[in-house]
């Protein structure tokens, strides 16, 4: 396992990230606890949670479960200080989390003193902006995106108000650095901008999809992370498990998330068969597995922070974490670029 300092700031995560939205819906308590439990094992130190898991279904029954999990698994191991605990505040649209408001000066307050009691800690690592109060275009939102429709006379304070928020945090030590989650090149920058006017946190990372079927981290949003320091933390490395080959034919195996989220999230869709399934036989040309190699893949990106991964088995999660063994040949990455230029954006 390597690690890498996360932004400008102090601390080293690891490469592979522990995602946890799956723990309390389709994980059981004792299931997070052996997760959490296995990948310490492995040199995992990055664990990557938020207010709103579990997602498999979303419900305002379980919301905020997952938080709770790690919390109790704080208390029984004693191991907080040897994690790099990231969470999220919601944005606007879900009226059962402080009736759909989003991420506001006092709305971050309250969520963020809400974490700290589930999760069983008296800090956060890493706090993140999990989607802009101002409307995005990430979860296949692209086709109704209109940044038009912003209002630029408030978005400037708003974010504003977001820093000077985090800031005051940050000074009474209950968080130590933010972070953003669906950002764009605009609004990453803008953050950077006015922190550095303000003399307040600056961002350490952003939290967006990548993988091999969704690469728009490819382009501005990669200039921005080299000159700026600010590392891509990946989500979905596997587009929501398109890449292991399971959904391949229509097939949707019970209990998988393809059977509680029918379209995973707008990715299941007709386009993509023939990209995954050319990725999946560059995969077993190589004698790799194709959940390994489309981690490995993200892997080699110079922009990578950290790849987040999510399993809802310990044989899961094991190979998610082999990936990080794997160095792809220029052959490999040769096959994998000529897919790509010919299936540029299938999800």
């Amino acid at each position: 396992m390597k690690y890498k300092r996360l932004g400008r700031t102090q601390m080293s995560v690891s490469e592979i990230c522990l995602g946890t939205m799956t723990w309390g819906s389709q994980n059981s308590e004792e299931d997070a606890h052996a997760q959490m439990d296995r990948a310490v094992e492995k040199g995992v130190n990055f664990f990557d949670t938020a207010e709103l898991y579990p997602t498999t279904p979303l419900s305002a029954d379980t919301q905020g479960r997952t938080e709770e999990y790690i919390g109790s698994w704080f208390t029984r191991t004693g191991k907080r200080s040897d994690i790099i605990l990231a969470t999220k505040v919601a944005g606007p649209g879900r009226s059962y989390i402080r009736g759909g408001e989003g991420a506001n000066a006092k709305n971050i307050k309250i969520a963020v003193e809400a974490s700290l009691k589930r999760l069983r800690t008296d800090y956060i690592d890493l706090y993140q902006i999990h989607w802009p109060n101002r409307g995005h275009f990430h979860f296949r939102q692209a086709w109704g995106y209109d940044p038009f429709k912003q209002d630029r006379s408030i978005v400037q304070d708003d974010i504003l108000a977001i820093l000077r928020t985090c800031g005051d945090l940050v000074k009474e030590g209950k968080i130590r650095a933010i972070g953003l989650s669906n950002e764009s090149t605009w609004g990453t920058q803008k953050y950077l901008t006015l922190a550095e006017m303000h003399g307040l946190p600056r961002v350490a990372s952003i939290q967006n999809e990548y993988n091999l079927l969704y690469r728009h981290f490819d382009l501005d949003l990669a200039e921005l992370s080299h000159h700026e320091d600010v590392g891509l933390l990946a989500y979905s490395p596997l587009a929501a498990g398109l890449l292991t080959g399971k959904y391949q034919g229509g097939e949707k195996p019970l209990g998988s998330r393809g059977s509680i989220n029918a379209d995973l999230g707008g990715r299941l869709h007709p386009m993509q068969d023939e990209p995954t399934r050319a990725y999946i036989e560059i995969a077993r040309k190589y004698g790799l597995d194709p959940a390994a190699m489309a981690i490995a893949f993200c892997l080699s990106r110079r922009f990578m922070a950290s790849v987040i991964i999510g399993a809802t088995s310990i044989t899961q999660l094991d190979t998610d974490i082999s990936g990080c063994d794997i160095t792809l040949s220029p052959e490999i990455l040769k096959e994998i670029e000529a897919v790509h230029r010919q299936y540029p954006a299938p999800i």
